[in-house]
C-alpha cells in the first residue's frame, strides 16, 4: 500500500520541489510509516519568501478588524474539525486521543480566537511636547518565522501564527519533521477562511530549513520552541541578521509540597506535570520537593494512584491516558537516563522500563516511572528528560528548599502547594521562574503570558504583550511652529 506525500504548502497552495528528496513520518505507537513528506529545497523556499512578501503586502493592507474577522472564520473551522484535527496529532504524536480531544486542537484556536479580538484594540500614542506633538504608530514587522517542536505541533503552529498575523505579519512557519501534518492542516484552514495565499506558508524539513529560517535576512522575527541546545543555535545564527526573537525552551521545574498541602490534589498535580502527553512536556514539574510530614503520605497515594489508574496503550483508544515517545531513538534516551538514576543510587519507586501494551506492541512505550531517595545533584534531577519520569525529594526548611529549587540554569516554570495564602505567594515570588502555578499545575490559557527565566526562553508568548513582541513602533513627530535653525 502506497502511503500519501505531502509537498510544501506556498501560496496557498501546495508545490512540488525540485530535488525529490523526501522523508518519512512514523507512527509512533505502530513503529510504521504513515506518510512521507517533501523537504523545502533551495526552490521551495525561495518561492516561501516571494509568497511571504506577497502575503504581508496585501494582509498588512487590509484594517485590523478585517483581519480579525478573518481569524475568527478559521477558529470556528478550527472547531468544527476538531475531532479530525485530534486524529492527525494523536497518529504523529503518539499522544492519548483524550488529551488530543479536549486540549490540543480546542487551545489553539483560543489563541487565535484571543488575538483576532485583541487586533482592533492595539492604539498608538499622542503626547504635546511644547507647541509641537508625536503620535506613534503600531505597525507589523514584515515576515516572521515560525519554528515548531513536535509535542504540541498544532497548538504551537496556532501558538505563533495567531499573534503574527494578528499584528499583519506574514508567516513562514516550519513544523517538527517529526509530526509535520498539523500545520499543513492550519494552513488549508486559513486559505479557506480567507486569510489571502502567502500569508501563512509551511516548509517542511529538518534543522537545516530551521537554519535556513534563522539566517534569512528578509525574515525579520524568529519564534522558536525546542531544546535549550537548539535554542542556542537559533540564537547565534538569528544575529547575523539582529532578528527579533522569541524562544520557549526547555525546563526542569520544581513543584512544592508543603505540610498542610491537600495531599491529594498535589499528587494529582505531579502526575499530570510528568504523565501527561507520556512527560513530553517542557512545563513539566519533573522535581518534586515534598516536606517531610506528609512525605510517606504523598509516595504511598502516587505509588498506588500510579500503578492502577494508568493505562498505555493503542493511543485512539479513549482508555488510554499513556501514550507513545515520539520515536525509538527518544525511547531509548529517556531509558537511557532511568539506567542513570538507578546507577547513581536513586531508588525506583515504580516503573523503569518500556512497555509494550497488547494493543500498540510495537510502540514506543516507557513506563510511568518514579524515583525516590534523590538528590540535588543526580542527573535525573538536574537533566531535562521528557519522558514519563519523576523524580521525588525531602525537605524540611523553607528557604532552603526555595534554595535547592532555584539552583539551575533552566527556569520554565514552577508550581507550590499549600493551603497558607501569605506563604503560597511569599514562595512563588521568590522561585525563578516564567510560568507558575499555586495549588494548580499546567494550564495554560490564552490569557496568560508564557516564557521562560534564565536559559529557559526569551520572550513570552500568549497574552496581551505579545501582540506587541510582532509589531514595531513608528513614531512621528509633527512641527507645528517655524524651524528655529542656526544657518
Amino acid at each position: 500500500m502506497t502511503t500519501p506525500v505531502y509537498e510544501n504548502f506556498i501560496n496557498g497552495h501546495f508545490l512540488k520541489n525540485q530535488s525529490g528528496d523526501t522523508f518519512a513520518v512514523k507512527n509512533p505507537a505502530t513503529d510504521e510509516v504513515i506518510y512521507h513528506v517533501e523537504v523545502a529545497d533551495e526552490f521551495i523556499q525561495n518561492a516561501a519568501i516571494e509568497s511571504a512578501k506577497q502575503g504581508f503586502a496585501a494582509w498588512s493592507a487590509m484594517t485590523p478588524i478585517e483581519r480579525s474577522r478573518i481569524l475568527l472564520k478559521a477558529v470556528s473551522i478550527l472547531r468544527e474539525r476538531n475531532d479530525e484535527l485530534a486524529k492527525v496529532e494523536v497518529l504523529d504524536t503518539g499522544k492519548p486521543w483524550q488529551e488530543a480531544e479536549c486540549v490540543d486542537v480546542e487551545t489553539g484556536a483560543d489563541v487565535i480566537e484571543y488575538f483576532a479580538g485583541l487586533a482592533p484594540a492595539q492604539v498608538g500614542q499622542q503626547q504635546m511636547v511644547g507647541n509641537d506633538f508625536y503620535y506613534t504608530r503600531k505597525e507589523p514587522l514584515g515576515i516572521c518565522a515560525g519554528i515548531g517542536a513536535w509535542n504540541y505541533p498544532l497548538q504551537i503552529a496556532c501558538w505563533k501564527s495567531g499573534p503574527a498575523l494578528a499584528a499583519g505579519n506574514a508567516v513562514i512557519f516550519k513544523p517538527s519533521e517529526e509530526t509535520p501534518l498539523g500545520a499543513i492542516k492550519l494552513a488549508e484552514i486559513f486559505i479557506e477562511a480567507g486569510v489571502p495565499a502567502g500569508v501563512f506558508n509551511v516548509v517542511q524539513g529538518a534543522g537545516e530549513v530551521g537554519q535556513w529560517l534563522t539566517a534569512n535576512p528578509d525574515i525579520e522575527k524568529v519564534s522558536f520552541t525546542g531544546e535549550v541546545g537548539t535554542g542556542k543555535k537559533v540564537m547565534a545564527s538569528a544575529a547575523g541578521s539582529l532578528k527579533d526573537l522569541t524562544m520557549e525552551l526547555g525546563g526542569k521545574s520544581p513543584l512544592l509540597v508543603f505540610d498542610d498541602a491537600d495531599v491529594s490534589q498535589a499528587v494529582s498535580a505531579a502526575m499530570l506535570g510528568n504523565f501527561y502527553t507520556q512527560g513530553e512536556v517542557c512545563t513539566n514539574c519533573t522535581r518534586i520537593y515534598v516536606h517531610k510530614n506528609v512525605y510517606q503520605q504523598f509516595i504511598d497515594e502516587l505509588k498506588t494512584r500510579t500503578e492502577q489508574n494508568i493505562i498505555a496503550g493503542d493511543p485512539m483508544d479513549p482508555e488510554v491516558n499513556l501514550g507513545a515517545l515520539i520515536s525509538k531513538k527518544h525511547q531509548e534516551l529517556v531509558l537511557s537516563y532511568i539506567d542513570k538514576g538507578i546507577s547513581e543510587g536513586a531508588t525506583l519507586l515504580t516503573g523503569g522500563k518500556a512497555l509494550s501494551p497488547a494493543s500498540a506492541p510495537n510502540g514506543y512505550f516507557v513506563e510511568p516511572t518514579i524515583f525516590v531517595d534523590c538528590k540535588d545533584d543526580m542527573t535525573i534531577v538536574k537533566e531535562e528528560i521528557f519522558g514519563p519520569v519523576m523524580s521525588v525529594l525531602v525537605f524540611d526548611d523553607e528557604d532552603d528548599v526555595i534554595r535547592r529549587a532555584n539552583d539551575t540554569h533552566l527556569g520554565l516554570a514552577a508550581g507550590v502547594f499549600t493551603k497558607d495564602i501569605q506563604r503560597a505567594h511569599r514562595v512563588i515570588h521568590q522561585l525563578q521562574a516564567g510560568i507558575c502555578w499555586i495549588n494548580s499545575y499546567g494550564n495554560s490559557p490564552a490569557e496568560m503570558p508564557v516564557g521562560g527565566y534564565k536559559q529557559s526562553g526569551i520572550g513570552r508568548e500568549n497574552g496581551i504583550e505579545t501582540l506587541d513582541h510582532y509589531t514595531q513602533t513608528k513614531s512621528i513627530y509633527v512641527g507645528m511652529s517655524n524651524i528655529e535653525s542656526p544657518f
